[in-house]
């Protein structure tokens, strides 16, 4: 048997744009996904706080420093620019692994997205 757990949290974001013209996911600086320890191409569950919006995509790495948090083609219809979210990923662990699992989580700079 496997449990899912939270593996990381990118906590409380600013979406920087939503682009519609594109085949899907989020753009996301490189930096935030080291520091979170989240993959290009990796699932990904997002929250955005003004709407109440919960939706999956796949992640992409986007440039170091910029503070980009880009939704993705059919992505971009459940934020606006400005919006506050939270990206979330998940790891499928035993329950003995379970019992010591401890995931990132990181609280960048709202106004930035830059960590602090």
């Amino acid at each position: 048997m496997q449990i899912q757990l939270l593996k990381s949290k990118i906590h409380r974001v600013t979406v920087t744009d939503a682009c519609l013209d594109y085949i899907g996911s989020i753009t996301i600086d490189a930096d935030l996904m080291d520091a979170a320890g989240i993959l290009p191409g990796e699932r990904v569950y997002i929250v955005n706080n003004n709407n109440g919006e919960r939706f999956d995509t796949y992640t992409i790495a986007g440039e170091r420093g910029s503070g980009t948090i880009c939704l993705n083609g059919a992505a971009a219809r459940k934020v606006q620019r400005g919006d506050i979210v939270i990206i979330l990923s998940y790891v499928l662990l035993t329950p003995d692994e379970a019992k010591t699992w401890e995931p990132k989580v990181i609280f960048p700079d709202t106004a930035t997205n830059r960590l602090k």
